[in-house]
């Protein structure tokens, strides 16, 4: 038996509202008024897919120092934020996976996770061992498009193995085909889309049809047969109408999350399908759908197991910390598409320094310190001399894990006097539970949000941006611990 043995997701806190984006373009854009319902979710400045990737890949695999069971790594996206560098691989440091982990990156369509799933299933058949499948979107939009609504940011993961299994691979099917429904030139960063109608009529109902009928028979699952029907979609409705045309029970279908988060792209497959597992019971048929320059189907069965695992979070732990966003402005700044002064305290250079941040990749990616085994003190960044005041011992310090604990607030500051892209910077002495002390940045946090004594856990983001050489330097931040059972926040 192989199968998914472990899964996660991960939505980002801000919530966009629609109506604010309505709102704020309906001088120019009034045809949207119907859109003007629900949030979708919108990644904070410091997020993109790799961010959002390491965080559903965290709810995945949970708190355990120990990840030598992941042999492969596979990060989805289209929008990963290098072009040419290996985005699995700072993935892969910030999850302190053993180095001879086999990291790849996948792109090219929206069902290219679904096709990175059908290849890691098969190399867990030929033994290769457990493979993370990791997918992540972060896509940027033009300005009182119809994009801007429906879209939204999240990530979600899969861990592959056969032992464990919570849902067994009964079979799939696929197709490639060069329908183009939506393209982007190397280089640019927003999608040019053709008309929904052509889309649906001739790419959907055409293709898809023919990609699930093959699936369930490999499978040998009847349509009727199906428990849970996913295929993520931003038209209406296309879901219940494809699932009618294939003989699936229109209860079967499974909610494409329009209203409370938007498409996350390339993700979004994945994302409902963590959603779906959090929920189903033994038996259940699961038939996971995506269409892209052709369309993928895949079809598992839960197994008894499925009550044995749980991620961190989940996705409706996710869905339930969001908080409302009607900021428009802060939505724009955040994708990059307005540029806000910054003035002089915001111009100085940040190259950075390719062999240090080599040296340094397990503390500054994995958040790695030194703990002493003569006096038992975690220092951060480790380093060959222990500096307990008065015992400069040598070669002492062992490897400790921080990014997993949690810590506390020790002292901390919020201030307007340098140039930050979510004012007013706020940042503080952070101690973590079994030892250890760094000055940290907060996220996600608002007015209130950070007091002395308060605890925090740790999240993978982006530092700052070497907007000359266009490169992302990524590092910890501390953010409040909230409950997953909390309930949404919303605006007056």
């Amino acid at each position: 038996m192989i199968g998914i043995v472990g899964y996660g997701a991960y939505l980002p806190r801000l919530r966009l509202s629609r109506r604010a984006v309505f709102d704020a373009n309906a001088w120019y854009a009034p045809q949207f008024a119907g859109k003007a319902r629900g949030h979708r979710t919108m990644a904070n400045w410091d997020e993109d897919s790799v961010t959002m990737a390491v965080a559903a890949a965290r709810d995945c695999l949970g708190p355990g120092d120990d990840r030598s069971r992941v042999r492969a790594l596979a990060l989805a996206s289209s929008s990963l934020p290098f072009a040419e560098r290996l985005n699995a691989g700072i993935v892969a440091e910030a999850l302190t996976l053993d180095e001879r982990v086999l990291a790849q990156d996948v792109t090219g369509s929206q069902r290219v996770a679904l096709s990175a799933l059908a290849q890691a299933l098969a190399a867990v058949r030929g033994g290769q061992g457990e493979t993370l499948l990791l997918a992540a979107d972060n896509r940027q939009t033009s300005a009182a498009s119809a994009a801007e609504l429906d879209y939204g940011d999240g990530a979600a993961a899969v861990l592959l193995g056969s032992d464990g299994v919570l849902a067994e691979y009964l079979g799939g099917a696929h197709r490639t085909v060069d329908f183009v429904d939506r393209f982007r030139r190397t280089g640019e960063s927003i999608d040019y889309h053709w008309e929904e109608r052509w889309v649906r009529d001739e790419g959907i109902d055409r293709q898809m049809p023919e990609v699930i009928a093959e699936a369930l028979t490999q499978a040998g699952v009847e349509a009727a047969a199906v428990d849970h029907f996913i295929f993520p979609a931003a038209f209406a409705k296309v879901d219940t109408r494809l699932a009618a045309r294939c003989g699936i029970p229109p209860e079967a279908v499974v909610d494409n999350l329009a209203e409370r988060a938007g498409n996350t792209g390339v993700a979004h497959g994945l994302l409902l399908l963590a959603g779906v597992l959090q929920r189903a019971r033994p038996g259940q048929i699961v038939l996971l759908t995506q269409f892209g320059n052709g369309g993928e189907a895949l079809v598992f069965r839960v197994t008894e197991a499925i009550d044995h695992f749980r991620p961190v979070v989940g996705l409706e732990g996710w869905l339930e910390r969001g908080r409302e966003e009607t900021a428009y402005t802060r939505f724009l700044s955040f994708q990059g598409r307005l540029h806000l002064e910054r003035g002089m305290r915001g111009e100085q250079d940040k190259k950075t320094a390719l062999t240090t941040l080599y040296r340094h990749r397990r503390a500054i990616l994995g958040l790695v310190a030194g703990r002493c085994r003569e006096t038992g003190e975690v220092h951060f960044p480790p380093s060959r001399i222990s500096y307990t005041p008065g015992k400069p011992v040598q070669d002492s310090q062992e490897s400790w894990k921080l990014a997993e604990r949690q810590g506390r607030v020790l002292s901390w500051s919020a201030e307007y006097l340098s140039w930050h892209m979510s004012p007013p910077h706020q940042y503080g002495q952070v101690d973590f539970d079994g030892g250890g002390r760094i000055l940290m940045d907060f996220t996600d946090v608002e007015r209130g949000d950070i007091s002395s004594g308060c605890a925090v856990e740790m999240v993978f983001r982006i530092k700052d941006t070497d907007e000359t050489r266009g490169f992302n330097r990524y590092f910890w931040k501390a953010t409040p611990l909230r409950d997953a059972s909390q309930q949404p926040e919303k605006s007056e």
